[in-house]
């Protein structure tokens, strides 16, 4: 098992702030962990005691809107911490979280989290930061949905995965979604996700190859994503 003194990921999450101490006492207590792809990590609703250092992998951050049907919140990928709001308000986990592809983890409980945040300001601030910044993403996302048009959240989605995930050898986003997870995405129905990204292709804009997507012409979809 790895120790988080030495582990580059920390330096990409709030645990950068930690002392050496610290770090030390985490990774004597944290567990490490393995996410298959589809697996669950954890479900709305549910309790849990600790967060999940996500070391590598990437997985979706879901709710369940009025009609049953799966609503893409965001994404998580290694360097990013997965339960932290949970643990600190002492509520139920607010989304499911499901693994896109093998997901690795360190699991680190609760007791070191919160004796962290009560002795080391420079770590709760950079929190605070990661809270505030996933509100702000949040507030987009709510705006997004309200005031553009499904042809525009497409664009801006194409955009954010591209930004987000970056590019594999073969120039493709890096992350394979089903064209149910896209629609989920842009918040539209799945045959409306379809035509739009077929519409897209054609208009030589992106290249599909079965769930792969390749990003061709990122200042036309920019100018789409908003509204012109």
């Amino acid at each position: 098992m790895g120790k988080c003194q030495q582990c580059i990921i920390r330096h990409f999450n709030s645990f950068k702030t930690l002392t050496t101490e610290e770090l030390m006492c985490i990774s004597n207590a944290k567990s490490e962990v393995v996410f298959k792809k589809g697996q669950v990590v954890f479900t709305e609703g549910s309790s849990i005691n600790g967060v999940f250092c996500v070391k590598s992998g990437k997985c979706k951050l879901t709710k369940l809107n009025s009609n049953g049907k799966e609503q893409i919140i965001r994404f998580v990928k290694g360097g990013d911490v997965l339960g932290y709001r949970s643990v600190v308000v002492d509520e139920p986990v607010s989304l499911t979280v499901t693994a896109l592809d093998e997901m690795k983890a360190c699991f680190i409980p609760k007791s070191d989290i919160m004796e962290a945040l009560e002795t080391n300001p420079k770590f709760t601030i950079d929190m605070m930061k990661t809270a505030c910044s996933d509100l702000k993403d949040a507030n987009m996302t709510i705006s997004s949905m309200a005031q553009k048009t499904v042809k525009e959240r497409t664009a801006d989605s194409l955009l954010f995965l591209h930004e987000t995930f970056d590019t594999n050898d073969e120039g493709y986003i890096d992350i394979q979604l089903s064209r149910e997870e896209i629609a989920s995405v842009i918040g539209t129905a799945t045959e409306s996700a379809i035509r739009l990204l077929s519409q897209f292709k054609k208009d030589g804009l992106i290249d599909l190859k079965g769930k792969n997507i390749k990003v061709l012409n990122i200042p036309k979809l920019t100018s789409i994503s908003e509204g012109f």
